[in-house]
Order: structure tokens, then sequence, then C-alpha cells
């Protein structure tokens, strides 16, 4: 979109650009038979900064139905969450999947 305004015989021209927001990802957590739930409430606390409740509450999402959304984040974001909770879930030998899929 531009405008042009006259202004002693010079055109002026202002452009506008519209920034489009980036997409966002989903952050999703798996569940398995090994990791035990308090590990997973650690994680949802300490790397997505969820409140305990909501951290129990996702959590017991994931145990019930196999999979839930940790967090929604642009691209970059949700791919550094996700390396983290890989990290944290091998240092302490745990198998928790965590990926990511566009929203």
């Amino acid at each position: 979109m531009s405008t042009r305004t006259q202004h002693q015989g010079e055109t002026q021209t202002v452009a506008r650009t519209r920034v489009e927001r980036p997409p966002l990802y989903r952050v999703l957590l798996h569940n398995d038979d090994y990791t035990p739930m308090e590990f997973v409430v650690a994680i949802l606390r300490d790397v997505f900064r969820r409140d305990e409740a909501e951290a129990v509450r996702i959590m017991l999402h994931v145990h019930k139905r196999g999979l839930g959304v940790a967090g929604v984040y642009p691209h970059q974001v949700a791919e550094t969450k996700v390396h983290k909770v890989h990290e944290a879930a091998k240092a302490e030998g745990h198998p928790l999947k965590c990926t990511m899929e566009e929203a």
C-alpha cells in the first residue's frame, strides 16, 4: 500500500509494508511407559514455564491421551524447546519423546 502526496510540484511516495507474523509450531510431548510423571511435570515447569497446576494438567492429558501440547511457539523457539527436552531426558536416562508440528 502506498500513498502519494503533492508538495510544491514534487511527488512523495510513502511505502507501507505489512509485516507478517511467523508461522507457529506446536511442541508435543509423547507418552511412554518409562518416563516418570514427576519428570514430565518438571520439564513442563522448567522448559515451558508452566505453573504447577498447568504442568500437572498437561502431564495427565499426555498420560491419558498419549500426546499433548506443551506450548506453541515460532519455529526457532519450538526447535530449541524440543532440543532442551531431549537433553534433559537423556541426562536423566528417560526416553521422553518431544516433537513439533506446524500449528
